[in-house]
Parts: structure tokens; sequence; C-alpha cells
């Protein structure tokens, strides 16, 4: 904290660069250290926050004065960090150039960058290849039906066929979802929050189509209370053949059933050969509005962004990175989502919300549970979060 906002040059000429991260710190040491290498002036002190605390402790420094020069910024963060002048304009910045489309898109307000993002997460069903096989399975279903049977066919083989975490939105129906925007020319959500459409419109038929996970039995209605952490469990016990979720899983199970064959694939919607990705542009590099180590603050980024960053961050972490100077290495299981993930054919609901993101998506995802559990319709469902989208802009 005493470095926060405030860091400058000492009498050797040195420029103390504070930086505030969510990944650990076996991920961006190696990366601090190069550029300090590169960079012999500039003295990077970073701090390390957990992701289920970093939103409120960078609101909290933001809002003080004694956040960072370089901070971790989340898109659900970043319209109220712009609108109350935090964080710096980076359009013009020369680093820029390296950005994917769809980070940039991401990161941008109003026609305006304020961070830089260099990787993206998929989201699909991963499954145990063994288990699969024993029902005939040959190659991923191109339809949501396909899907189904799949699905019943391991039940009757005595297997339980898919979970979901119930603590968030899943990913299927975030793929579904992903299906129905890119259907309506990717501005679903911005028509949403503008009026010229509403959730009951948009979100009834992938909710109809996702229910059918319930009201089929393919899916326990219990599953409402798992936690992700449960769901991987299970997987890696061999208790369930496929789960929805991202590649951070995949080391997770590599470590615990290493034998296991697995494998990833899209989402399929209704439309025989219509898939998708959930997922996202993984959080940016942003800087303090505040800073008095702009030039500091820049150059570190420019590295980050760079090829030697880009590599040594996709070694950390397994990311699949999207600059346009470096291709990621990536577990064979992950490589089916690399090229949408890249191209930005993914989708995830709270991101292209352009505000209330915070008061939403907790409200949203109790009204999942309640769904998976029969509480509600489809549409019953999507109406109450008009409702809840009308008293909140009633709210200001």
């Amino acid at each position: 904290m005493a470095l926060a906002g405030c860091s400058s040059a000492g009498g050797t000429g040195t420029t103390t660069l504070s930086f505030t991260s969510w990944d650990t710190a076996a991920v961006m040491k190696p990366l601090i250290t190069a550029f300090e290498k590169e960079n012999p002036k500039i003295k990077v002190a970073p701090s390390y926050v957990s992701p289920p605390t970093y939103i409120a402790t960078l609101q909290t420094r933001m809002l003080a004065g004694t956040a960072s020069d370089v901070v971790i910024l989340n898109p659900e963060d970043q319209t109220q960090l712009v609108a109350n002048k935090k964080l710096l304009d980076l359009t013009s910045a020369p680093f820029v150039s390296n950005l994917a489309s769809v980070n940039k898109q991401t990161y941008s307000v109003d026609g305006k960058l304020y961070g830089a993002s260099v990787a993206s997460w998929g989201g699909g069903v991963l499954y145990n290849e063994e288990l699969l096989k024993k029902v005939g399975f040959t190659t991923p279903p191109q339809s949501w039906s396909e899907f189904l049977a799949l699905s019943q066919k391991l039940k009757a083989a005595g297997i339980t066929p898919f979970y979901e975490a119930g603590d968030g939105i899943s990913v299927s129906l975030l793929a579904l979802l992903g299906l129905q925007n890119e259907a309506s020319g990717g501005t679903m959500d911005a028509d949403i929050f503008s009026g010229k459409t509403t959730f009951e419109k948009e979100w009834t038929p992938a909710l109809e189509t996702w229910g059918q996970l319930f009201s089929t039995g393919v899916e326990s209605r219990d599953t409402a209370g798992l936690t992700g952490d449960q769901v991987v469990a299970s997987f890696v016990k061999g208790d369930v053949a496929m789960i929805g979720t991202g590649p951070w899983t995949v080391s997770t199970v590599r470590a615990g059933a290493p034998k296991m064959t697995l494998g990833f694939f899209a989402v399929p919607g209704s439309t025989k050969g219509d898939t998708f990705w959930a997922g996202a542009a993984s959080p940016a590099y942003a800087i303090n509005a505040k800073t008095q180590n702009k030039d500091a603050a820049e150059k570190f980024i420019s590295f980050l962004t760079s090829k030697s960053g880009a590599e040594l961050y996709n070694k950390g972490t397994a990311a699949i990175t999207t600059t346009t100077n470096f291709t990621p290495v990536v577990d064979t299981a992950i490589k089916p989502m690399v090229e949408p993930v890249q191209k930005g054919k993914i989708y995830f609901a709270s991101v292209s919300w352009p505000k209330y993101q915070n008061a939403l998506s907790p409200y949203v995802n109790s009204l999942l549970q309640q769904f998976i559990q029969g509480k509600y319709s489809a549409s019953e469902t999507a109406g109450m979060i008009d409702k809840k989208l009308a008293e909140l802009k009633a709210a200001g």
C-alpha cells in the first residue's frame, strides 16, 4: 500500500513501478524478472491479491487513491472506473497493435481502450473418452438432440452423463446464448439494455433448450447446489462422463487422473452444425490515472504484450494467449477451442452487458438455480431478469 499510486524515481535514477496482480507470484515473477533485465532502470514492486477478493480490493484502493501504477482490470469493473476517470486511455499506445480484436473490444468504452488483455479462455464440454467410447462415441455431437442422445446412452449404461456447477451461469447455457447473440448480429446485449428487445425474448429459447437437460433427467435438479470444485472432483474420480468447464480444469484432471484420455468439444445448438463456446477475454493490464510513472507503466505493459511476454505468460499459465505475435502452446485436449477463442467466437453474458454487472450477475445466478430446480419456467426466468434490469435503470 505504501508503494501504491506514488512510486517515483529514486536517487539512483531507478523508477519503482507498483503493480497489483491477481495472477500468483509463480506466474508473474518470471515476467517481471525478464522485464527488469530489459529495463534495468525500472524496478517492479508487485503485490498479489487472489481473484475472490481482487475486485473489491481494487475498487477500494481506486476510491482511496492508493491503487498501484499498473493494475489488473476486469470487464465488470471498467465501466465504473472509466466513468470515475480512474484509468488512463491506452488507445494510442504502441502495444495496441499486438492485441486481438475481441480483447480490444472487451476493454473499450465509447471507442477508447483502457485495458491490454493478452489471453482469452473458452468453455465447452470436457469428456472422458474411455467412458464415451463405451456407448459408441466417435465424434463430437453436432446438434443439441445428438448431445441429449449421447447423454441418454450413457445414462442407460449406468454412467452419469453430465455435470455443471450451479453457482454461476453454466458453460452450456452461455454457449447457447452465444449462438443467439451471433444470430442477432452480435448486438443482443446492447439491444436488450437499450430497450430494443428484452431478456424474455432473447433468452427464453436458449433457456428452454438448456432446460431439457433437467426435464429429461440428463442432469439431476440437485446439481443446482454443486460447486465447480465438486464437479471437477467427480470427473477426476470417473463418476461422470462429461462436464461443462474451461481449460483451467485440465491441469487438475491430469494431476488427479493421469491415465484419463481427455477431450473438449463445443456446445451444440438446436440446428445441426451450429456449435459455440462460452468464454471471454481474460483480465487486462491497465494504468492508474493517478500514476506518476506513465512512461514506465507503458513500457511494462508493452513488454507483457510482446512476444517474449506472451510466451512467458503462456508457459506459466497454459493460457490461450491471443496476441498477434505468438502462437500459444496448449494441452492437446484444449486444441479444439484455440482457433475459435482467438477469433472471438466465444460468449460470456456479464462481460457483454454494458452496465449493472455487479448487481445483475448474482441475481441471475440465483434465478438460474431456481430454474434448475423447476421453480420457474424459461419465460418466467427471463422475464424476471427484465424486471430487475428495469429496477436498476430506475435507481440510476
